[in-house]
């Protein structure tokens, strides 16, 4: 549209229910210091009243005809969805788009929601799977706002203003900066009109956009003592950004890797060995940045055992191509489930979505299947020979307390 938002629709008309998501592409990398956790708390609190309706009205408003509506923050983005019939379209639009566009941020429930995100940090800071992927990122991206938990931190959200909440949203939740994503029994035409007809009652303006940019990687060693039973054990580094046109070989290598109980790390550490219940590798892509690493918990004492075990499998990898039976499996793995997902309108309308955002493009699935297809064993050596540089990987730990 000619202020920048862009709609994007998969019309499937063999189904009978449709999925909406506003895809705001702002998020905790885009705060200042002292705000940190505003655009996780930001939606948080659009759900607390609009200027059109009140708390239990939006609460209702998909739940009464057996819908639903939720949102999440992420560090580049927040997206608010909903699912509903096909004959509710109209009705998830307007709801989605109003929480985006007219949020009323009632001042009385402003302190009741801090005390909700505080107890939310809580929570976070009792499971030790979820922070030790904060602590990694805290030292991969060093003082880069990539570095910062989305939810914040106690101090910056109990200082949040009702004044904070309104500029940021005038700043960041821009018309150029949104993608509205819907999948199912859709008429594009219809959502157009509407969210045409809402964004100009808004008055919202495109903006442009300076990120900060992004900044060195020096390898550290972390440990932090902690009240669990376990030691919960990171080992990562810089990976590729969104933009990288080897995606879908990372895809694979990191399939071939850590990605379900066929994968080498599962099949050597956990069933040769015994040394954990849970380990699987993961690669983050971020639009200019993304990190690759292996998670894994295990008693305190088999750490340094298990820290070479996995190192001994990067470099496998690094240094001998696999083979073709494993690439096909492999490949089988991550075009199936590709295809599961897209069983479900809501992963649909997530990756129409995500790729608007990113790309500006939509890849078909006939696309995305034909780049899979193609990485080879030699594709997937050399990216491990990139990547998998012991001197570049970083070390995070956290141990059961003496």
């Amino acid at each position: 549209m000619s202020n920048g938002l862009r709609i994007v629709t998969e019309s499937i008309p063999s189904v009978r229910s449709i999925s909406v998501g506003a895809w705001i592409f702002t998020g905790s990398r885009d705060e200042p210091a002292d705000e940190a956790g505003i655009s996780h708390f930001i939606e948080h609190m659009v759900f607390k009243g609009t200027a059109r309706r009140r708390m239990h009205h939006i609460a209702q408003r998909l739940e009464s005809v057996g819908g639903y509506l939720n949102a999440f923050t992420t560090k580049e983005f927040t997206c608010y969805f909903a699912r509903a019939l096909d004959e509710h379209l109209m009705r998830a639009v307007d709801t989605v788009l109003d929480l985006v566009l007219e949020p009323d941020f009632p001042v009385k429930e402003l302190e009741k929601e801090k005390d909700v995100v505080l107890e939310e940090m809580k929570m976070y800071e009792d499971s030790p799977e979820d922070l030790i992927f904060d602590r990694f990122e805290s030292v991969l991206y060093d003082d880069h706002p990539l570095a910062r938990p989305i939810i914040g931190i106690p101090e910056t959200v109990a200082g949040l203003t009702r004044d904070q909440l309104v500029a940021f949203m005038a700043e960041q939740y821009t018309p150029d900066r949104t993608v509205l994503a819907v999948a199912g029994n859709v008429d594009h035409e219809e959502v157009v009109a509407l969210a045409a007809k809402m964004f100009e009652r808004s008055g919202r303006a495109p903006r442009g956009r300076l990120r900060v940019p992004i900044n060195g990687y020096s390898p550290q060693r972390y440990s932090e003592e902690r009240p669990i039973q376990q030691a919960h054990l990171v080992l990562g580094t810089r990976g590729l950004p969104a933009s990288d046109d080897r995606r879908a070989t990372m895809s694979v290598l990191n399939t071939i890797l850590g990605g379900g109980m066929s994968s080498r790390l599962n099949q050597n550490i956990r069933e040769r060995y015994g040394f954990c219940y849970s380990i699987y590798s993961f690669a983050n892509m971020h639009s200019d940045v993304g990190d690759f690493g292996v998670y894994m918990a295990t008693d305190p004492g088999r750490v340094d055992r298990s820290v070479k075990l996995i190192f001994r499998e990067l470099s496998a990898l690094a240094e001998k191509p696999v083979s073709r039976r494993m690439l096909n499996q492999a490949r089988s793995q991550v075009k199936g489930s590709l295809m599961l997902g897209l069983e479900n309108m809501s992963n649909r309308m997530m990756r129409l979505g995500r790729t608007e955002l990113y790309y500006e493009h939509y890849f078909t699935l006939d696309d995305i299947l034909g780049q899979i297809d193609n990485v080879t064993e030699e594709d997937v050596q050399r990216l491990a020979g990139e990547l998998f540089d012991p001197e570049r990987f970083s070390t995070v730990t956290l141990m059961p307390q003496n």
